[in-house]
């Protein structure tokens, strides 16, 4: 450490070198292209890495160090477990039972974000995160807003939380470790609460009155499924013993839906048809008939636990993965006058009519009555092997791949559980973060939470290769002691200010060092350049340690200085430039509530 504090103190003394002027002009030019938002950010980010490779502060054989850095990893495994929760579908049944009724864009923001903030404090915020995102989905849909309204004050909230414990966030640990080595005495588990309680009631109260700041966004790049609006499917579900629907009534059903469906018909002992008011009870072997878009259709099914297939196994191979696939029927389709039931088209073909999609009419007769149409569109369900086959035997042409759910089988237990035991073992420390959750990434797709065809859906790619090309680049301002700079102009700086205003410039310099380093890195460059700072001045050094931690765990200008904040840019569709829009104003919080807090917590004489 000391020989870390040495050289960085020496190199502030020397004038800036040819390398080092290099570094700062990569930087400012890759961060006002990013700014800009002109070309995308994995572009941006790949032709500044090409730049700093050409004119020679990236060595050729670290080019691609990021790609097998753990921060790619770990967002792109919360990634995959995040998908895994939210397709189980356990968070839909999280929100019916204990928020029924939150239907405010503010209330639902305000859970979600206190949600995050305190189970930050104990878990790794990036688990936390990956957590709550499935609920901010569904509250989206509920209010029907823009999920990105929600998400970067979620991560903003995870950070946080993070800082409120020892194991709340890496730079908390790194600092402590840093202060036994300079002081003899390391901080204790709880020694960041009361600063961090303190930011952390402040900044969730900002983020829920101030959310607006931030722009809806949609996601970006959207695929040519995401244009597939089909609302009118019609479907057939049979009320079983395992139904949760069963005897309570056809308005309860609808609740699970959230008004995307409606129930168009009842058949009762296969003969007798009822109109389904609200206040029908549902019986055993009732058969529903229900209009609505795939979605909708997919959550009455599943919460409702209701029969769409009638317990028929598609293939003879009952093995094979079952997929749902939507498709037109084309002009020579053998389909075209005949219905599923006259065709026998299960037996034959091994495949299970889910719904029709027929524009401009609704069909009021069961699914297998069904005489169908050119151009109807229909969702099959088979085997995934052989659907691509029976398709063309059909004359049927599939629409652009995208995820049906409706019928698939769902294990609600099984992601929650895999997803509590990374964060146990994070928490505990027997495994290190990137490992646990790459090891629980793993086992969605074994335990078949995510079938394989979709793993690479749920991957953001352009998010991990911006972080994986960013990372040599940002880390050549400490390959050529750049920060060895910026450590010289602070102490320089700090010879003028009072005890409060130098606080506040290391706290101020975390925060600007931290997008460009690792969070840990940041703690392990500033750590010591703080405590050489503070022993000059005549402090003592905890409280600029502290500063240290807060700065390098609250990066809310950009997408890069965290996993978390990069974790939601891809889901939310935000720009580089919407960071700052929310993230600078409650930079300026931190900073106001932090430094008298500091101050009065941790004594500086």
């Amino acid at each position: 450490m000391a020989v870390l504090i040495s050289r960085i103190s020496g190199g502030a003394s020397e004038d800036m070198t040819t390398p080092q002027i290099l570094s700062f002009a990569v930087i400012f030019i890759m961060m006002a292209a990013l700014v800009w938002g002109r070309y995308r950010y994995d572009l941006v980010a790949a032709a500044a890495l090409l730049f700093a490779l050409a004119i020679g502060i990236v060595p050729f054989d670290e080019a691609f160090s990021g790609f097998s850095d753990d921060i790619v990893v770990i967002v792109g495994s919360a990634l995959l477990v995040s998908a895994g929760i939210a397709r189980s579908g356990i968070m839909e049944v999280a929100i019916r039972r204990f928020a029924p009724n939150l239907s405010g864009v503010r209330s639902q923001l305000a859970l979600l974000v206190i949600v995050v903030t305190i189970l930050s404090a104990f878990v790794k915020n990036i688990g936390a995160l990956a957590i709550m995102i499935p609920i901010a989905f569904q509250f989206a849909r509920r209010s029907s807003v823009s999920p990105s309204i929600f998400l970067m004050p979620m991560a903003f909230g995870s950070l946080l939380g993070g800082l409120m414990t020892q194991v709340g966030t890496s730079p908390n640990v790194v600092v402590s470790r840093v202060r036994e080595e300079l002081t003899g005495t390391a901080f204790t588990m709880f020694d960041f609460t009361p600063v961090g309680a303190a930011l952390a009631a402040a900044g969730t109260i900002f983020l829920v009155l101030f959310y607006w700041l931030l722009p809806v966004r949609e996601k970006l790049g959207g695929s040519v499924n995401e244009a597939i609006d089909i609302k009118n499917y019609l479907t057939e579900a049979r009320i079983v013993r395992d139904s949760t629907v069963l005897g309570k009534t056809v308005a309860d059903l609808m609740k699970l839906s959230g008004g995307d469906a409606v129930v168009t018909s009842i058949l009762r002992n296969r003969t007798m048809r009822m109109t389904p008011l609200p206040d029908v009870v549902l019986k055993l072997n009732d058969i529903l008939l229900i209009e609505g878009d795939p979605a909708a259709l997919d959550r009455l099914v599943s919460q409702g636990k209701l029969s769409v297939t009638g317990n028929r196994a598609s293939g003879d191979d009952t093995t094979g993965e079952l997929v749902a696939i939507e498709a037109v029927i084309g002009e020579n389709s053998p389909l075209i006058g005949w219905t599923a039931q006259r065709l026998a088209l299960y037996h034959r073909f091994n495949v299970n009519l889910l719904a029709v999609s027929r524009h401009g009419e609704r069909p009021d007769r069961r699914l297998a009555e069904i005489q169908l149409r050119l151009g109807d569109v229909i969702v099959l369900q088979g085997n995934a092997a052989t659907i691509p086959e029976i398709l063309r035997e059909l004359g049927c042409l599939p629409l652009a791949e995208r995820a049906i759910l409706l019928g698939s089988v769902r294990k609600g237990v099984v992601p929650v559980t895999i997803l509590a035991l990374a964060m146990v073992a994070t928490a505990f420390g027997l495994l290190p973060v990137s490992v646990a959750f790459f090891t629980a990434a793993v086992g969605m797709v074994l335990f078949k939470v995510i079938p394989v065809r979709d793993v690479y859906q749920s991957l953001d790619g352009p998010i991990l290769v911006m972080l994986a090309v960013l990372i040599p680049v940002s880390d050549t301002l400490r390959s050529t002691g750049a920060t060895g700079v910026i450590a010289g102009e602070l102490a320089r700086l700090g010879t003028i200010l009072p005890a409060s205003g130098a606080l506040m410039l290391i706290l101020v310099a975390a925060m600007a060092v931290t997008p460009f380093l690792n969070n840990a890195a940041t703690v392990l460059v500033m750590a010591p350049i703080a405590a050489e700072f503070a022993g000059d001045l005549g402090y003592r050094p905890e409280a600029f340690l502290m500063a240290v931690a807060i700065g390098a765990g609250c990066d809310f200008l950009t997408p890069i200085g965290h996993q978390c904040n990069t974790l939601v840019m891809g889901p939310g569709g935000y720009r580089f430039s919407d960071y700052p829009r929310l993230g600078l104003p409650l930079s300026f919080l931190v900073v106001i509530v932090a430094v008298p807090m500091l101050m009065i917590v941790w004594p500086m004489n």
